[in-house]
């Protein structure tokens, strides 16, 4: 038997014994899991070693600025000035060519053939250049057979032919061949041919896989399809990034805040950010033309706090000092790059629009926090160390922008926020306790069952495992009926050596179920144990439909403005998490309320929406269960009495019936 079995075994049977003397011990077993069991007799399982993670990207990339009139020139110029600036040293290592580089040409055996004259020496000699300044190269492809420089051509004319379509294995090969370390896939010939966007991205990653046992070297592979086929519930280990929402930025369009603030948003998908996988806000606009400073440094506050991919699309080569200067805080690129490689996720909104993030960073009771005033007016914002899963002690604050130290409070921490502006923290406190769950099977890959929970909510859990091995292994991890999503387990260092990974799971209230299983093809790790720690600021309520037993639910987690809301299973996720806030609305994902017209009548579709602060988005809860809209009066309802999964909600008048009733858990 190898080891790790026979260590398992050891436990197993430790853990019977302790079983057996609860009422003397005070131990309490949970469906197979021992929570909280620190007795000395008992293998410890539990590390508290965290283990870093793959970083979000760092670099710079090529549309914002150039759009499709780029060459070797252009390519060349900027990998220089990365170096000379200093923004290499601070971590952008990425040079990106975006689209542009090819127009469309491919030989008798459907290789890519460049233009020499853009390109001398053809692409491997430009990814040499970019190696040889000590930093990385980056390529640009699409999904479909036409890429988007054939159906949006900017400074050049249209090119057929320039997706990778039919040629999935070949063109990564090739890549890879040439030197590149990074493509980014586009969705423009997807979108044109009606793709679907899960099955062609995950064909694209095995052929990534396969045209790597070839040429033995590996591509990031970043999936840009726009967040149109939702994939914060499929890429993760599919893709290592995925764009979440449209281009911040159209080609000769002026930077503005609506689309800042809608990218910022949607990347707000924080179960999906885990151990080197990352929502994907778009590149960075800092530097360009109509942003001032202080919207730059915004900028860089919301992506830091998400924990975006940070690729620069400035000039490098004429940026000013000042510009510089922001994308090299150090302590602003620490927030994104921490090591523990979580979300930043809301934990409060007092008042409509002056709003609070906390990040979950490396270490103990450390975390990044964003005081966001998303209105016109400036206002103090207050943080609350236990919104953030702090106690109420004592905890150090730092202003990431100043980087200076703003001093010691107890309980949380009030300042004033310019309008349209943040402020950026790191606070420095005590971690609140938690519950830990241990496996006592000899499942590499266990089963956590009674994993639980006093309010529905976004909680920290981290994983104790081993990895002997010397790359990353992966696993699923599938909390309740939920998407399950694809992890990395980085090397331990032996098959006994323990350390921790992190994840920002969306558990329900009471007992849940938290499933591990094997990745085809890939070694499993040793997962051993669960640490599970709210973050109150993120808590809320299911909403249990009194005929159907189904909660409230916005179908696919999807963020789309109008989506109608269902019943469904409950599974204690985000979408059937709503927080009632004491506005009187009723808020998923942090920042979509329920919704209905202004004119709503019988049979009116309740739907969410960006919140507002309308009548039309408060709602009454009332003591016979039923919840009627402020604007209307009318129930919302459980259409035509049905209590099957998928069944849409609509206001209808009061009539006491339980497809009206409503428990809040």
């Amino acid at each position: 038997m190898p080891h790790i079995n026979a260590r398992r075994w050891t436990r197993r049977i430790t853990a019977q014994i302790l079983t057996l003397g609860l009422a003397v011990v005070g131990l309490a077993a949970v469906g197979g899991q021992e929570q909280s069991a620190p007795l000395s007799t008992e293998p410890a399982a539990v590390s508290t070693n965290q283990i870093g993670v793959t970083p979000p990207p760092m670099g710079w990339a090529s549309w914002n600025s150039f759009f499709s009139s780029i060459d070797h020139n252009v390519i060349k110029q900027q990998a220089d000035a990365l170096v000379s600036s200093g923004m290499a040293a601070a971590g952008y290592k990425y040079v990106n060519l975006d689209d542009g580089w090819w127009q469309g040409q491919r030989d008798a055996n459907g290789n890519i053939v460049v233009d020499e004259n853009l390109w001398p020496g053809g692409m491997k000699a430009i990814a040499d250049y970019i190696h040889s300044k000590g930093l990385k190269a980056g390529i640009y492809t699409d999904a479909g057979k036409d890429g988007c420089g054939y159906y949006f051509p900017t400074t050049r004319p249209a090119t057929p032919g320039s997706g990778m379509e039919g040629h999935y294995q070949q063109d990564l090969e090739t890549f890879q061949r040439w030197g590149f370390d990074y493509v980014k896939i586009d969705w423009c010939g997807g979108r044109a041919e009606k793709l679907n966007q899960e099955a062609t991205y995950k064909q694209i990653a095995a052929a990534n896989e396969a045209a790597s046992a070839v040429t033995g070297r590996k591509l990031v592979l970043s999936f840009c399809e726009w967040g149109t086929g939702l994939p914060w519930n499929w890429a993760p280990g599919y893709g290592d990034l995925w764009r979440t929402s449209d281009d911040v930025l159209f080609f000769r369009e002026t930077p503005g805040l609506t689309k800042m603030y809608r990218n910022f948003d949607q990347a707000l998908q924080p179960a999906a950010q885990h151990t080197g996988y990352y929502n994907d806000p778009d590149m960075l606009m800092v530097g360009l033309n109509g942003m001032t400073a202080q919207r730059n440094r915004l900028h860089m506050s919301l992506w830091s706090i998400a924990g975006g991919p940070l690729l620069a699309g400035n000039n490098v080569a004429t940026m000013t000092t000042e510009t510089r200067d922001i994308l090299t805080n150090p302590e602003v690129l620490a927030i994104d790059q921490d090591p523990r490689g979580l979300q930043g996720v809301k934990v409060a909104e007092d008042t409509r629009g002056l709003q609070v993030y906390g990040k979950v960073l490396s270490g103990t009771g450390k975390r990044a926090v964003m005081l966001f005033n998303r209105t016109g007016t400036a206002a103090n914002i207050t943080v609350r160390w236990a919104d953030l899963g702090l106690t109420s002690a004592s905890a150090t604050v730092r202003n990431a922008w100043t980087r200076t130290d703003v001093g010691s409070f107890t309980t949380g921490y009030t300042t004033s926020v310019p309008a349209n502006d943040a402020v950026l923290l790191t606070v420095s406190g005590t971690e609140a306790t938690g519950s830990t769950f241990e496996d006592t099977t000899t499942a590499t890959t266990p089963t956590f069952t009674g994993v639980t929970a006093a309010s529905a909510g976004t909680k920290l859990v981290d994983i104790t495992y081993a990895n002997g091995g010397t790359t990353a292994r992966k696993a699923t991890i599938q909390v309740n009926g939920q998407y399950s999503y694809r992890m990395a387990f980085p090397p331990t260092g032996s098959a006994t050596t323990y350390r921790t990974v992190s994840v920002l799971a969306h558990l329900a209230k009471g007992a849940n179920t938290v499933k591990f299983a094997p990745v085809s093809g890939s070694t499993a790790p040793d997962i051993d144990a669960l640490r599970v720690q709210g973050i109150p600021g993120t808590d809320g309520t299911a909403l249990v439909g009194g005929a159907s037993g189904r909660c409230v639910d916005i179908d696919k987690n999807t963020y789309v403005n109008g989506t109608q809301a269902q019943i469904w299973d409950c599974s204690g996720g985000r979408n059937e998490t709503f927080q009632h806030t004491s506005r009187g609305e009723l808020v998923v994902y942090g920042n979509k309320c329920l919704d209905v017209p202004t004119s709503g009548t019988n049979g009116t579709k309740v739907a969410i929406w960006d919140c507002t602060n309308g009548t039309n988005q408060k709602w009454t809860v009332n003591s016979n269960g039923t919840i009627t809209n402020n604007l209307t009066g009318l129930c919302l309802d459980a259409s035509n009495g049905a209590t099957a999964n998928g069944t849409k909600l609509i206001l209808w008048t009061c009539n006491g019936q339980s497809n009206q009733k409503w428990t809040l858990t």
